[in-house]
């Protein structure tokens, strides 16, 4: 399903719980739903919040990559790569996997990665035409 289609869906399907002419045509189901998936989207925007996050995120989508690789990427230290690693692991957006001695980091919440994506390309584009504006 593309992003379109499923904002479109989403859109359809909660409308009801904001656009409410009276009681009886609300229905609770749907604002429950709603009120889960903007939680459930607050979280991943909270986690996402830190421009270090947004970085590994970013290098993560050309592929895998262990914390050395990362490091040299992005200017950090390794316990503050170390953490928010383990951050981005225990959330679900990360995968891992050892080799020998080296940890390999790995996109496996592709939604994470395209909603990151998504943002920082637009950020860039609004940046971009006030610095031509």
């Amino acid at each position: 399903m593309s992003a379109a289609n499923a904002i479109s869906r989403f859109e359809r399907r909660y409308s009801l719980a904001v656009n409410c002419s009276s009681d009886e045509h609300c229905m609770k189901a749907p604002q429950d739903e709603s009120e889960a998936v903007f939680a459930s989207a607050a979280e991943l925007f909270g986690l996402l919040s830190t421009p270090i996050r947004l970085r590994i995120i970013s290098a993560l989508c050309q592929g895998e990559k262990n914390v050395s690789q990362l490091l040299a990427e992005i200017d950090t230290t390794q316990p503050n790569m170390s953490q928010h690693l383990s951050t981005l692991y225990r959330a679900g957006v990360l995968g891992k996997r050892r080799d020998s001695t080296q940890i390999y980091y790995r996109i496996v919440n592709e939604q994470a990665a395209a909603i990151c994506r998504s943002v920082c390309t637009q950020i860039a584009l609004d940046v971009d035409e006030q610095a031509y504006a």
